[in-house]
């Protein structure tokens, strides 16, 4: 679980969707698509952070395990229910990421608690999200596009909060959220354009 920049945070515009629109699946995939375009020709790897132990943190190994039973074949997915990618173990996996896939371009997705009126919603942004915030840990930064499914409402005894959100909720989130990166992974809409051999090793387009 991570947590969410304030009122005045510098951090870049956001796009915000509620996971009950009956448009939030294409939504989903339209806002990434725009990030993926810049992606280049590189491995697409989407990290689900999170774990089965807590009822809220547990939306990001939902969404990797639907994501694996859809037996995707360009997007690599790490971090499902059977074998969660959390706190323990974020640094290792990262490791083994950047070992199997040569610069790859990374969606993390992560739970996270916000504003009343929020909850429910999927905020998509550019650049890493910060994994532990919400719960003081300090762990590494993932991410060049993140996904924070806002689970429950922040700012009082955030951890019993996370530990306490209903199940239903963050089920319906993950269906949302996996069904709109399946159809991402599958669209047109966003295409690997060429690059050339110094571009691929140094990762700019």
């Amino acid at each position: 679980m991570n947590r969410k920049g304030g009122i005045f945070s510098q951090e870049p515009i956001k796009e915000y969707i509620s996971h009950s629109d009956p448009l939030a699946v294409k939504q989903i995939e339209k806002v990434l698509s725009v990030y993926l375009k810049e992606a280049g020709s590189r491995p697409i790897v989407v990290v689900c952070i999170g774990t089965d132990r807590s009822t809220g943190d547990s939306l990001g190994p939902l969404v990797g395990m639907k994501l694996a039973a859809k037996q995707l074949t360009r997007f690599h997915v790490y971090g499902t229910l059977a074998d969660p990618v959390h706190a323990v173990n974020l640094n290792e996996k990262l490791e083994n990421i950047h070992l199997e896939h040569q610069n790859p371009f990374m969606i993390a997705i992560d739970a996270c608690l916000g504003r009343t009126k929020s909850v429910g919603s999927f905020q998509i942004g550019k650049g890493p999200l910060k994994p532990g915030a919400g719960v003081q840990k300090s762990l590494p930064e993932v991410g060049h596009v993140h996904i924070n499914g806002i689970v429950n409402v922040s700012g009082f005894m955030e951890y019993f909060v996370l530990q306490n959100t209903r199940l239903n909720l963050v089920m319906s989130m993950a269906n949302v959220l996996a069904e709109g990166l399946s159809h991402l992974e599958k669209s047109a809409g966003w295409q690997q354009r060429h690059v050339t051999p110094i571009q691929r090793l140094t990762g700019r387009m």
